[in-house]
């Protein structure tokens, strides 16, 4: 039987064959025998593909569907596994993968994407300034386990995401920024500026309960007068109130359990968090309680002026400015009296949990009783600020005593 040639005189594979317009095809049975077709202008580029169906069908590879599935798909067919997600997380996930992947990246075929399209990708919002390094990471969280399970499926051979992350962070000398605490001077003279400011002083309270307790900023906002108990002077922490997008991009508040069981705590009231407590109870027995619900949840404890709960964005926007106005206040008094002025830096309300925690370090030495005030389900989250206290006290502590130490 003769063989099969093309029209410039070469032999054809088996399975090889050239339409009438020139375009070449192979045949083969997928890993599930159902029978499929790849084409190609060249008969070289026909063989390679070949090469690459031959190398996937012995790997278990599913390269059809590799080419027919786009990174949309594949995402969605991800979130649907996610059947213990939170609902909050579920939105926030989406809502950031519509923002970014859904129109750029998600209609790309997931066996077309490589390592360097993804790398610049994530380059692109850098260079842009768009996202931050920290943005990226969250990015990169939904991702990389997408492509993760494809390769577990057997649709693609290798995660192009794998490694991503730490060549970028190489490449830009990116090093993770650490939260500081304001130091004693810092704080005194924050919150002394509040408590006497004729404009920012009903921010006083709340401020006292953050640098008195460490509580998370959805802890405090989510707090309830249910919580407080006057006559043990114990703060009962069980509930984080939540300002999160939705499906329809509205955002609203909800209340949700901690994230994790450590989370759910008792914190003893220190005499000025019982006292501005005490305080805003009388005055909310008179002016009215908050008759907000949410989820079922009514009595939070602190309110704005309309009698509703705080948003996060809004305490920290209230710190902004009121580092702001300090700052210039400082810095003219300063100049007026020839000292050097004592600025204060930017910061969001979750320094002021550092704070809280950084001044419990600095006089507690069990690290097992402040992990279980601050509600950290890893201790070692405790020791990384337990050991940045500790390093800086013995640094005060030497110098303090050099002349005894070193006596020539």
């Amino acid at each position: 039987m003769p063989s099969r040639k093309d029209n410039k005189g070469r032999v054809l594979r088996p399975r090889e064959c050239q339409r009438k317009d020139g375009l070449y095809m192979y045949q083969y049975n997928d890993m599930y025998g159902k029978r499929r077709v790849i084409y190609a202008t060249d008969l070289l580029k026909l063989r390679e593909r070949e090469k690459e169906v031959l190398r996937n069908l012995e790997d278990n590879i599913d390269s059809y569907l590799g080419e027919k599935m786009t990174l949309n798909a594949a995402y969605e067919r991800y979130m649907s596994g996610k059947i213990n997600l939170k609902h909050s997380t579920k939105v926030n996930y989406n809502y950031m993968y519509d923002l970014v992947i859904r129109d750029t990246l998600g209609k790309r075929k997931v066996n077309k994407i490589c390592f360097s399209e993804l790398k610049a990708f994530y380059s692109s919002f850098l260079a842009s300034g768009r996202f931050k390094m920290r943005s990226i990471e969250i990015i990169h969280t939904l991702l990389h386990p997408t492509f993760d399970m494809l390769v577990r499926d057997g649709i693609i051979r290798k995660n192009p995401s794998d490694g991503i992350i730490a060549e970028l962070k190489k490449s830009i000398e990116w090093e993770r920024k650490s939260r500081h605490a304001l130091t004693i001077e810092q704080q005194t003279a924050f919150m002394k500026y509040v408590r006497d400011s004729p404009i920012f002083y009903h921010w006083f309270p709340i401020f006292v309960f953050f640098l008195g307790t460490g509580c998370r900023v959805g802890e405090v906002t989510g707090l309830c007068w249910g919580d407080v108990d006057f006559e043990e002077r114990i703060l009962t922490i069980q509930r984080t109130l939540i300002y999160r997008p939705e499906e329809d991009r509205t955002s609203t508040f909800h209340v949700s359990k901690p994230k994790t069981k450590a989370g759910i705590r008792q914190i003893p009231m220190v005499d000025e968090v019982y006292r501005i407590l005490r305080e805003e109870y009388e005055y909310q027995k008179t002016e009215g309680f908050s008759k907000q619900t949410i989820d079922g949840q009514s009595g939070f404890v602190f309110r704005n002026r309309y009698g509703t709960v705080l948003n996060p964005a809004s305490i920290n926007r209230a710190i902004q400015r009121i580092c702001n106005y300090y700052n210039e206040a400082e810095t003219e008094a300063a100049q007026a009296e020839n000292r050097k002025p004592l600025i204060l830096p930017k910061f969001s309300c979750h320094v002021l949990r550092h704070t809280f925690c950084t001044r419990y370090c600095e006089v507690e030495s069990n690290i097992k009783v402040i992990q279980d005030i601050m509600g950290h389900a890893d201790i070692s989250t405790t020791m990384d600020i337990y050991a940045e206290v500790t390093n800086s006290k013995k640094q005060e502590s030497l110098l303090k005593r050099q002349d005894n130490i070193l006596i020539l």
